[in-house]
């Protein structure tokens, strides 16, 4: 969570730090294989970061960023490479988060604690877990 109207950009690489991806066998791995997000993550830092983690982004630039690139000429490093199959993807995630704001009180962040806010969190989840798994089942 970040304070008051604290952009979310800055809490990138500490969420990407604590993401377990699981595998067939074994614990848990640290390392996803790619990271899709949208244009508000594609800072040059955001971006170091997977790259030295060996970690596909699939975040579009922003065209600001890329007038800069284009601007400095060949000093201005390559094109940024994005998977447009892959970033569709990134819709389902994003349904899910409209599902989760659905409940007021999630969209609005009235809760005053982190503990109670994750608390909410994960109550949404379990009803919209519980409501697909109704409509589901025969």
């Amino acid at each position: 969570m970040t304070a008051g109207q604290a952009a979310d950009s800055p809490q990138f690489i500490p969420v990407l730090k604590r993401i377990r991806v699981r595998g067939p066998v074994g614990r848990p791995g640290t390392r996803p294989g790619a990271v899709a997000a949208d244009k508000a993550y594609s800072s040059r830092g955001n971006r170091t970061y997977l790259r030295n983690r060996h970690i596909k982004a699939v975040i579009p630039e922003k065209k600001d960023q890329a007038a800069n690139r284009k601007n400095k000429g060949s000093r201005g490093g390559r094109p940024v490479g994005h998977d447009a199959g892959l970033y569709t993807e990134r819709n389902t995630v994003e349904r899910l988060i409209n599902k989760l704001k659905a409940w007021r009180g999630i969209a609005t962040r009235y809760d005053k604690t982190p503990a109670s806010y994750l608390a909410g969190l994960h109550l949404r989840a379990a009803m919209i877990w519980i409501k697909e798994l109704t409509r589901t089942t025969p």
